[in-house]
């Protein structure tokens, strides 16, 4: 499988730093440690750093700006992607006969199914770099609010709209979805966890650098 990319996709001209966009967002990094659908570092994560466009990070700022008056910080799971990292996801989907992450992601679907449901893109909006993953935080207790089931957990659980969880995991839900709705983000049918910026900057443009604080300082 092949991907037509734009010129200068590999320059990170129009990117920031999300630590020093926003210095109070939390972050872990999924695809730089082996915790992930796959089990394996993911290529392309040099660092385990989050970059995003200038214009979602200066949106993202506001949301977490406006969560912090409620108590809550903002945790990162993953921002820009790069390409290459897309395209680990699809060989791993397409050759790999891997499932030693099944019980914990995807424990009752088929990994094939995973891409046909649309929780794994073969071209992904966050090679784009407007597109985030996160969660929130309560700053009085340290922990993660519950969201009625976990990151990257692939099945109707992850569905925002799913309620088949309680009444307090469905409303940290929406306290989530509407501070980023509010925001100028857009989410997906599928992953509570998945916002684009309506408004993105590089709506055509799929980059290839790698995640690494340096290659933003060259």
């Amino acid at each position: 499988m092949s991907t037509v990319f734009k010129k200068g996709t590999t320059d990170p001209s129009g990117f920031v730093l999300l630590s020093d966009a926003v210095p109070s967002i939390i972050q872990e990094i999924r695809y730089f440690s082996t915790y992930n659908f796959i089990g394996d570092r993911i290529d392309g994560y040099e660092e385990p750093c989050a970059l995003l466009t200038k214009e979602a990070a200066r949106a993202l700022k506001q949301v977490a700006n406006e969560l912090a008056v409620r108590g809550l910080r903002l945790k990162i799971f993953d921002a820009y992607r790069p390409a290459c990292a897309v395209k680990h996801f699809v060989l791993w989907g397409i050759e790999d006969t891997d499932v030693r992450m099944k019980p914990y992601f995807y424990p009752e679907l088929q990994k094939q199914e995973l891409f046909k449901l649309g929780y794994v893109a073969a071209k992904s909006s966050h090679s784009r770099g407007s597109t985030v993953d996160l969660t929130l935080l309560d700053m009085k207790t340290g922990r993660e609010l519950d969201m009625g089931s976990p990151f990257d957990y692939f099945g109707q659980e992850s569905h925002p709209d799913w309620r088949g969880i309680t009444d307090e995991q469905f409303e940290n839900r929406m306290i989530l979805r509407r501070a980023m709705l509010r925001n100028g983000f857009l989410p997906i049918d599928c992953e509570w966890w998945h916002f684009t910026l309506a408004d993105e900057p590089y709506p055509d443009t799929y980059f290839e650098f790698p995640v690494s604080s340096g290659y933003l300082k060259r």
